[in-house]
């Protein structure tokens, strides 16, 4: 069965190679039989971690952020690796990134970053069940460990140090799921 304003590729050239990322141009036929160009980034995917503390506080990370000049904070999340299951990246990441080693965690959803013009899917978890583990940085990351009530996070969403739409969701999920002072 043919999608609904399906376009069918034409051509498509690779652009970049990169380490995180690859740009292609896809030359594409529209369904009214126009042709047009499609810029596209591919990625990995990746995940991110809701986490709480067993004092409610919600575990978040403070990083600079190059492509925005700036630093921002967000909830733990990281690169899948080539052929990585998303439950095991999310386990890795987490410890990484905050030293908390998650002894539960809970799938709650998927989704795509940017689709105008990237594949870049994100995995969403959820724990309540950590316990002190290693932190262990990847080489080039440099990060602030930070733990923060919702009221706190929500403070940081309005001044715009949470920036990001996964953690904006994570504090929007965490709102919904209740209970936490």
């Amino acid at each position: 069965m043919k999608q609904e304003f399906y376009e069918k590729t034409l051509t498509t050239n690779l652009i970049f190679n990169g380490k995180v990322i690859d740009l292609v141009v896809k030359d594409v036929e529209l369904p009214d039989g126009n042709v047009s160009k499609r810029e596209i980034v591919h990625h990995p995917g990746a995940v991110a971690i809701i986490a709480l503390t067993k004092d409610n506080k919600i575990l978040l990370v403070k990083q600079f952020r190059k492509p925005l000049e700036k630093t921002i904070i967000e909830i733990p999340a990281g690169k899948l690796e080539k052929g990585e299951d998303p439950l095991e990246c999310a386990k890795r990441e987490l410890e990484e990134e905050t030293g908390y080693k998650a002894m539960n965690l809970k799938f709650v959803t998927s989704f795509y970053t940017s689709p105008g013009f990237a594949d870049e899917i994100i995995h969403i978890y959820f724990t309540d069940d950590i316990e002190v583990g290693e932190v262990n940085f990847d080489d080039d990351e440099f990060l602030a460990l930070m733990e923060v009530s919702l009221q706190e996070a929500e403070q940081l969403i309005e001044q715009q140090l949470i920036h990001d739409a996964k953690t904006v969701f994570a504090i929007q999920f965490l709102k919904l799921k209740g209970g936490l002072e």
